[in-house]
């Protein structure tokens, strides 16, 4: 069986566990061949950081398409993270519109918010730019902040009444027709997770533990494990599951290790794990 190929298109970070030095390791050891599309570099992730450095890729962005569609370039998944203008939207649609086929898996996470504010990078009125992009994915996986803007609907915190979550699933599903996942619900003080809808009216919810803290990378792991387990051909709800599971090992260990929860979530080490998840080893 030939290998999958699966492009993220995102930022990357050249230090602190995010993005596409999150997705680019666990995609690789889900077994898939892993292409990139950086939007931009940045010193450091914007979260809890200040003074970074920050090189805007968007006009590199056409020489790569170009390139790729002379090599006639086509992938099995594509996977797109945080985008940080219009222009980049623009520019993603185009190589999506160029390197997908029939088969294409088209996974957006519309990165651009937490805690009901916008990202620091954004400018106002993001969330209608990052919505045309969502109309084009077969599954759209925003987090709780990121689902009220993208509904125009004031944020809440949680918890959350189970019938407010399966309201807003339907509501974001028509923005794709298809496949809904949000991720940081919860309907009570000590437990998180993710719920799922789609279109054919199947709703399912799976929760963990909850830790409290500021995890910063815990949303592109999860999105890189669903990614992988999806592209595994594991379904919707065990890919959840196994998501939801893997994001609360690695948090357990970055608590029990780290200093600094600014640098990410200690995955690496918990590789094996999620091999063991996905039935790998």
């Amino acid at each position: 069986m030939a290998q999958k190929k699966i492009l993220v298109i995102q930022d990357m970070s050249c230090t602190g566990r995010c993005s596409i030095t999150v997705a680019l390791p666990l995609l690789s050891a889900c077994g898939f061949e892993t292409a990139v599309v950086p939007t931009s570099v940045l010193s450091t992730h914007t979260g809890g950081f200040v003074d970074y450095y920050h090189i805007d890729l968007t006009d590199d962005m056409d020489g790569i398409l170009e390139h790729w569609k002379k090599l006639n370039m086509h992938f099995d998944g594509i996977y797109v993270g945080f985008l940080a203008s219009k222009s980049q939207v623009d520019n993603t649609i185009r190589f999506i519109e160029q390197v997908k086929d029939e088969a294409t898996i088209i996974f957006v996470d519309p990165a651009m918010a937490d805690e009901g504010e916008l990202y620091s990078l954004l400018p106002e009125g993001f969330p209608k730019e990052m919505k045309r992009l969502c109309a084009m994915s077969n599954v759209m996986v925003p987090n709780m902040s990121e689902a009220f803007m993208l509904l125009d609907m004031e944020y809440e915190e949680g918890p959350y009444e189970e019938r407010k979550i399966e309201e807003m699933l339907k509501k974001l599903a028509k923005i794709n027709e298809t496949q809904v996942i949000l991720t940081g619900v919860s309907f009570e003080d000590n437990r998180i997770g993710a719920a799922s809808y789609h279109t054919c009216g199947d709703f399912h919810f799976y929760a963990c533990r909850y830790v409290d803290g500021m995890f910063y990378g815990a949303g592109d792991v999860f999105m890189s494990v669903l990614v992988g387990a999806i592209m595994n051909d594991l379904t919707i709800p065990r890919s959840i599951d196994i998501s939801c599971e893997f994001v609360l090992d690695c948090i357990e260990r970055t608590v029990m290790e780290a200093e600094d929860y600014r640098y990410g979530l200690n995955f690496e080490q918990g590789i094996p794990f999620l091999l063991r998840l996905l039935n790998k080893i």
